[in-house]
């Protein structure tokens, strides 16, 4: 599995944020799509908020690729990522963090998936 952390690009926007550099609704600003797929099937966290300490910071995964064909760009639950791995030759998955209080949002993750990546 290739994986892309944004650890790092997080850190830097909430340093921004605390800052003074960037407004609350410059990195709260959660598209309505995102904020309706984190309320219904976002997966719980037990982070708090990075921005408003809120425990209502959840995960969403979406996936993407030729081979899903109609399901491509859908949320796909984690617990079947591991199916989703050994039945298509490719994809990548983005995982978004979410509050569904002040609107945060920041992508976290990007990996690949897919039996060309085992091993």
């Amino acid at each position: 599995m290739r994986l892309v952390d944004y650890t790092l690009v997080k850190r830097a926007t909430l340093r921004e944020l605390r800052g003074g550099r960037l407004s609350r609704q410059e990195v709260c600003d959660a598209h309505p799509e995102l904020l309706r797929a984190a309320r219904n099937v976002g997966e719980a966290t037990r982070a708090p908020c990075p921005v408003c300490a809120e425990a209502s910071l959840v995960h969403v995964t979406y996936v993407f690729g030729d081979a899903l064909r109609q399901l491509s760009g859908r949320v796909w639950p984690s617990d079947g990522l591991a199916d989703l791995h050994r039945s298509v030759e490719e994809c990548a998955c983005y995982v978004v963090e979410v509050c569904t209080a002040c609107f945060w949002n920041h992508l976290t993750q990007c990996y690949l998936l897919g039996r060309r990546h085992v091993g």
